[in-house]
């Protein structure tokens, strides 16, 4: 068997469909994003355009065959000057590369991109429930900075967003 190949690109504006249909492919579980309906690559427009592959970049996973097996996205946090050296992340992974090891490859990219990028606090903002995904963050060092109880409701069911944060020393 094969070790499958990829490698880790800025997004271009042809990718965004594709980043979309993987951001929709998690709304039905209703872990992993606040989304309760499936969203459009239009409407994603302009999240897309206010990424800048020097400080804030959308980060694809090509695959072998060209398609994207998962994304990340740095985002500016709370749009204040004193905090442009943190950044929150969010990781998006297809259905077929699930539990393949591309969320580990995405973080461990993102913590050496870091000192590149001007940042020095990495955060992730995860439901309280998607287990999956704080255990990643934990494996690379992330620690609960915060918890904000019971603020989404999915379904009738109130969920916990808990706030994991990571500071980078620089090299």
């Amino acid at each position: 068997m094969s070790t499958p190949t990829y490698d880790i690109q800025d997004a271009r504006p042809e990718d965004l469909e594709q980043i979309v249909a993987i951001y929709n492919s998690t709304v039905a579980s209703r872990t992993v994003t606040a989304d309760l309906e499936p969203v459009s690559a239009g409407s994603r427009q302009a999240w897309f355009d206010a990424h800048s592959s020097g400080k804030h970049p959308i980060w694809v996973v090509r695959m072998e065959d060209g398609s994207i097996g998962a994304w990340m996205s740095f985002q500016a946090f709370y749009g204040r000057p004193a905090y442009q050296a943190t950044a929150e992340i969010s990781i998006y992974i297809a259905e077929e590369q699930r539990a393949k090891g591309l969320g580990s490859f995405l973080v461990e990219r993102a913590i050496a991109e870091c000192p590149r990028l001007g940042l020095t606090t990495l955060l992730g903002f995860v439901f309280g429930h998607n287990e999956p995904s704080l255990r990643l963050l934990r494996k690379f060092g992330f620690l609960q900075y915060g918890l904000l109880p019971r603020v989404a409701t999915l379904d009738g069911i109130e969920r916990d967003l808990v706030i994991m944060g990571r500071r980078i020393d620089a090299e």
